[in-house]
């Protein structure tokens, strides 16, 4: 039996919708513990490859409750984050409110798919998606669209988990995905099922090498890939050349 929080096609965004309501008040929890902590390291991590310069705009897509679009903020750029979940982005909105005594529009968070964005072509220097772009509709359409808002000599990064190339390291993976990671889910949400979702979402998803070659087709001038532990999580990196195409 398929996971209730995963569904292929159209109605997708609507499952997905449904998880991140059940889980937004506890998901920094669940990431610190389910992780170890080490997320917090893979976004700086992230903040690190994206290189942005002061006045730099950035767009954090599926920001979740805001950890990146935080950090891209401090980094000097001008951020918008964008979530399709009303529940996620009250959490992101509290944070900003309790951690921000200036500059409060920066960032600024939106609701709205990241598969049809609002923004006119080559318009952002820097565009971030973790932990989202296994959860789209399509993962081929999601790229098309970053990379469409994203400027010529910009930055494309994606984090997200991934699959290790070791058959051996990748079967003890999956396993703690599958036993282990559900258990945060029921003690401290309640709900199992809404964290077995991540090995369900991550055996339909491409991983980091599919993800690379997509990026390649696009026409990107520099793609790579940079793996942690192995490969259990990874960055995909991009960019833009500076005279292509919008597509």
């Amino acid at each position: 039996m398929g996971n209730e929080f995963y569904a292929p096609g159209e109605r997708r965004a609507e499952r997905v919708n449904d998880l991140f309501a059940a889980i937004a008040p506890r998901y920094d929890l669940i990431n610190d513990l389910q992780s170890f902590g080490l997320h917090r390291w893979w976004k700086r991590r992230l903040l690190r490859l994206a290189a942005v310069r002061p006045g730099d705009t950035a767009l954090d897509l599926c920001c979740g409750t805001g950890d990146v679009a935080f950090a891209l903020a401090a980094a000097g750029a001008r951020v918008t984050g964008l979530d399709f979940s009303a529940p996620m982005l009250a959490v992101a909105a509290a944070r900003k409110f309790k951690v921000q005594s200036s500059a409060a529009d920066n960032p600024q968070f939106l609701q709205g798919d990241a598969l049809r964005t609002p923004f006119p072509d080559a318009h952002f220097d820097r565009v971030t998606i973790s932990y989202g772009l296994r959860n789209l509709a399509s993962v081929d359409d999601g790229l098309r669209e970053m990379w469409r808002v994203l400027k010529p000599g910009g930055r494309l990064l994606v984090l997200d988990f991934g699959k290790p190339d070791n058959a051996a390291w990748r079967g003890a993976y999956f396993a703690y995905l599958r036993f282990a990671v559900p258990v945060f889910g029921r003690l401290f949400c309640q709900n199992a099922a809404a964290y077995a979702y991540i090995l369900e979402s991550l055996q339909h998803y491409p991983a980091q090498r599919g993800v690379d070659e997509q990026l390649r087709a696009l026409g990107t001038a520099d793609a790579r890939i940079v793996n942690f532990l192995g490969g259990v999580m990874s960055i995909n990196v991009a960019e833009k050349p500076e005279r292509t195409g919008t597509g």
